[in-house]
């Protein structure tokens, strides 16, 4: 478990790091309330503005304490194991930085929420790697190579306005394929079935968070908004993965 939050926190940190230069000065992120359905309530504080918003982070927090520290694994091998403790750590520490972004509004959270988004997707074809390697030894430098490749690709945010965007619209997409290609070939019923859960929560969290301001026209998403629930499925499709 010291590797993986190790493995987690340095690059979060270097990265969190960076976000605080004017490097990204010009990356384009919404720092305003306007750009969530959900209304803000004066009375409360900052930390809790949004309150549903905002207090949905403690389930990204739960849910990965509960995967990190969950004994159910009895024959689990070591490369399993870290792969599974690093997700759970990379779900554990989203939790702060989204709601940091919501507490503040500032630029710098904006980007690194942006930022931490893409290795998490990206660890799900690592994940998919080490399984399609089975019964040989898992190639960790490939998996390196690929959250590199991640981290780099938020690049393209500085190129065009749309750049994040793109750069996650890949990483799903890469995640989608490896996923269904590793449930062609070793899959069964139970996997299936799974799979079929983390599309559609995935489909559902893209689709609930672009439409959040057009469904909060109805009395159902108005509190409860379209982000709102869009978190809750990107929740849901990491316990699917």
């Amino acid at each position: 478990m010291r590797s993986a939050v190790l493995h987690v926190v340095i690059p979060l940190g270097m990265i969190a790091a960076l976000s605080r230069t004017s490097v990204f000065s010009d990356v384009h992120v919404d720092l305003t309330y306007e750009h969530y359905a959900e209304e803000r309530l004066d009375y409360l504080p900052a930390v809790v503005a949004m309150p549903c918003n905002c207090l949905v982070n403690v389930g990204y927090f739960l849910v990965g304490l509960y995967w990190l520290f969950w004994g159910g694994y009895i024959q689990e091998r070591e490369d399993s194991r870290y792969l599974r403790e690093v997700f759970a750590v990379m779900a554990i520490c989203y939790a702060p930085v989204q709601w940091t972004r919501l507490a503040t509004l500032q630029r710098a959270p904006a980007v690194l929420d942006q930022w931490v988004t893409l290795p998490i997707f990206a660890w799900v074809p690592a994940w998919i790697d080490h399984i399609e390697d089975l019964p040989r030894r898992w190639r960790s430098r490939r998996a390196a190579a690929l959250e590199l490749c991640s981290v780099l690709s938020y690049g393209l945010a500085l190129a065009h306005e749309l750049g994040f965007e793109t750069a996650l619209a890949c990483h799903v997409t890469f995640a989608v394929y490896k996923g269904v290609r590793v449930q062609v070939s070793h899959g069964d019923d139970r996997s299936r079935r799974h799979l079929l859960q983390a599309m559609a929560s995935c489909a559902g969290f893209v689709g609930l968070k672009l439409l959040d301001h057009r469904l909060s026209e109805f009395w159902l998403f108005q509190r409860f908004t379209g982000h709102f629930w869009s978190k809750n499925l990107d929740r849901e499709h990491r316990e699917c993965l």
